[in-house]
């Protein structure tokens, strides 16, 4: 069996706190992926999850007077709700307390130390325990860790180390070799950058931490929790070392190498060189691509639990409504670029383009088809130039949503918004009906046509808006009931 499905993540969530706009952002992205190949009918694994080791959700644990794993039973919940409410399709969910997860970490573990690629030494070194990462003084911003902007601690300790310094030319000639591994362009000169001027070897593992993973041949050293969690895109995956069960192999040979890994950029390192150096080490393909998107900030800072600033989505789609959030969000800022979240903007955005453009015009088109056409929606007119004008967007917009350009996608369906709306008052189906009850009804032909183009493009952005549009509009032979004392419902009806 070879690879025959799309295969795409999000990084795995770390159970610190509650899920906020941030993790919601990255996984619709992977989710609109996910929707627009399977209504190509193309095979897909979107695998997400949470990342549940590390001294943090220790401490945190212990400020709560529950055991580590409790807590992240309990975070782990409120992500899986989330996803959930927000209409995410993955198709597994995995965390790094899973004992398979577990079991083939430490396997991994043990089969890079028979290599050498992993070997027993002393750490001693600059670590934010907020992050848990290990930091060289020239990274740090002003004395702090770059990320959290926290005092990072001096810490010295037996470690395992992984040969990363091994893999430095490797690397580079891969960025090379692969022009779209790393990606979005502007984000891979500053891996390539950091690459060339050198790599050390790095600690993957710690003895002052007992909530995780313990090394199989030394249990006094806890694997290093980014080692951890990077190892989920393989275990999800199905990967075996002892490779003794054919239905995992199976699903690995299908699934492997992953498509795309859509990380943020605070983790781009992480994914970029250590991530492909141990897959190096472990002589397994590498990924095609490693997408780092930006953050979402709230009047210019990062959301973060001490600022009080989070921003919960559900909130925003229990007042807007679920599709005008994932539409927000990918039409407000192209991804791979920083935003800023403005209640404001997102209001704006929503009774511009999705009550007054999409909304109107959507029940200015339905309602004259009623009163002109009957109830059956119509076969396509011989006469479409609308039709005909729009329907090789298909092409492009497929294109843009595979490159995740989303944006892109996005703009190019509101222009076909925008061009049915200058159409309808141009040609005023309503008053041509008094003269040319033909014309009128080819007309609204070529435009209940158009919209079912327009209903097709945004279901992986706003599926049940598509939905209730493809409903009305009559797609898969549906029989409409709109009598004209039947009120259609508003798809975005306007805030105030």
């Amino acid at each position: 069996m070879s690879k025959d499905t799309f295969y795409i993540t999000t990084p795995l969530y770390y159970v610190n706190a509650s899920p906020h706009i941030g993790h919601a952002y990255t996984t619709l992205a992977a989710d609109i992926v996910s929707r627009h190949k399977r209504a190509k009918g193309e095979k897909v694994f979107f695998q997400t999850g949470t990342d549940e080791h590390g001294s943090n959700i220790e401490k945190i644990a212990l400020l709560n007077k529950v055991e580590p794993k409790q807590w992240a039973d309990k975070v782990c919940y409120e992500f899986k709700k989330m996803w959930l409410d927000l209409n995410i399709m993955h198709d597994y969910f995995i965390r790094t307390t899973d004992a398979n997860h577990e079991e083939q970490v430490r396997l991994i573990f043990e089969q890079l130390i028979k290599t050498g690629d992993i070997y027993l030494g002393i750490y001693e070194g600059l670590y934010c325990p907020m992050c848990e990462n290990f930091y060289d003084e020239s990274e740090l911003t002003n004395g702090d860790c770059p990320v959290h902007k926290k005092q990072v601690e001096n810490v010295k300790e037996e470690s395992f180390f992984f040969k990363l310094s091994k893999y430095e030319n490797r690397l580079i000639k891969h960025y090379e070799n692969n022009p779209g591994f790393l990606s979005p362009k502007r984000r891979a000169s500053e891996i390539v950058n950091f690459v060339k001027s050198g790599l050390k070897d790095i600690s993957v593992s710690r003895t002052k931490v007992s909530w995780g993973i313990p090394v199989k041949s030394n249990p006094k050293h806890t694997i290093y929790v980014w080692f951890d969690a990077l190892l989920n895109y393989i275990t999800g995956a199905g990967y075996q070392v002892e490779k003794n069960d054919p239905e995992k192999l199976k699903k690995f040979e299908s699934l492997w190498p992953a498509d795309a890994h859509l990380v943020g950029k605070e983790i781009y390192r992480f994914h970029a060189i250590i991530w492909p150096a141990i897959l190096m080490a472990m002589d397994i393909p590498l990924p095609k691509k490693i997408f780092a998107h930006g953050w979402w900030t709230v009047n210019g800072e990062k959301m973060s639990k001490s600022k009080g600033n989070f921003i919960n989505p559900m909130d925003m789609a229990d007042e807007y409504g679920l599709d005008s959030l994932r539409y927000f969000l990918f039409r407000e800022v192209p991804f791979g670029q920083d935003g800023d979240f403005s209640f404001e903007s997102f209001k704006q955005r929503y009774n511009a383009d999705l009550a007054n453009d999409l909304g109107n015009l959507f029940s200015r088109v339905i309602n004259l088809s009623n009163k002109h056409l009957g109830k059956d929606m119509p076969e396509k007119p011989e006469n479409s130039a609308l039709f005909a004008k729009l329907s090789p967007n298909t092409a492009y917009i497929d294109e843009k949503i595979n490159n995740l350009q989303f944006g892109d996608a996005l703009n190019t369906i509101w222009e076909a918004v925008s061009l049915l709306n200058k159409e309808i008052d141009t040609q005023k189906p309503w008053q041509m009906a008094k003269t040319d009850l033909e014309k009128t009804k080819s007309f609204l032909k070529d435009t209940i046509w158009c919209l079912r183009l327009i209903a097709g493009w945004i279901y992986p952005f706003m599926p049940n808006t598509s939905a209730q549009m493809q409903m009305y509009l009559g797609i898969g032979n549906v029989k409409t009931d709109n009598s004209d004392n039947q009120k259609l419902p508003a798809l975005f009806p306007r805030k105030k």
